[in-house]
């Protein structure tokens, strides 16, 4: 059984509607935004279950459960072509998050945090070499995984041909691209972020339309690949905005 844990993410779990088993809840934990789990709980007919707080330290994954768990099931991943089938059906244009072997789970969830905030429409990950759905990123998140879908393929590539056939342009954010607010990122768009270490792999980059980079002028010659996400999905929120 997968879990939640802290309270900003217990409280965007319940506000969801997702299900939830049972929450539970320190002894030594009742004041603050405790209090108002507690009431959203009874509100929504979840069992809160009192325990002592060893018992959620020896759950927590994320080593930060603020005295709340919210036990659920394991994390249902989305289809990618039904959301864009979705978004299309809603007269949308498509903002999807592509990420190539992203393997730490506190960037995960801040690409999820910044995906909510720009109104992206889903995040996908690999089956293979990335992290999954865990509390940890959930924590990371502070709950936006309860609200941006997050879909996980066999081959990334082949979902960004698909991408691609469906009307979408594929940015690849790299060292050797086109300053990023000098290039056109409106319309249905795919962002491809690439892991710390190794970057986005060969073949993704090739299948990618154009590449976008970040001009640096410090010693340090890259940045953590959720920052770096951050600055890039905020310029296609802007451009989106404003039709550059």
């Amino acid at each position: 059984m997968a879990v939640v844990e802290g309270r900003n993410p217990v409280i965007e779990c319940i506000k969801s509607g997702k299900h939830i088993d049972k929450i539970m809840v320190s002894n030594s934990a009742k004041e603050g935004s405790i209090k108002k789990i507690i009431a959203m709980a009874k509100e929504n007919k979840i069992v809160i279950q009192y325990v002592d707080r060893h018992k959620l330290d020896e759950m927590a994954q994320s080593h930060s459960h603020q005295g709340v768990i919210a036990c659920i099931g394991d994390y249902k991943y989305y289809d990618i072509e039904e959301i864009v089938a979705n978004v299309k059906a809603k007269g949308e244009e498509p903002f999807i998050i592509i990420l190539d072997e992203i393997t730490d789970p506190h960037n995960l969830g801040s690409i999820i945090r910044t995906a909510d905030a720009v109104g992206a429409h889903a995040v996908v990950i690999p089956k293979r070499r990335s992290v999954d759905i865990t509390p940890v990123v959930a924590k990371a998140s502070a709950g936006a995984v309860e609200y941006v879908p997050v879909c996980k393929v066999t081959n990334i590539v082949n979902t960004i041909k698909m991408l691609k056939d469906e009307g979408l342009w594929i940015a690849a954010a790299d060292m050797d691209g086109e300053t990023f607010y000098r290039q056109n990122l409106t319309g249905p768009i795919g962002v491809v972020i690439g892991s710390e270490g190794f970057g986005i792999s060969r073949l993704v980059k090739q299948n990618c339309d154009f590449v976008v980079s970040m001009p640096m002028i410090g010693n340090v010659t890259s940045l953590n690949a959720s920052v770096a996400g951050g600055i890039l999905l905020y310029e296609v929120f802007r451009q989106r905005l404003s039709g550059k």
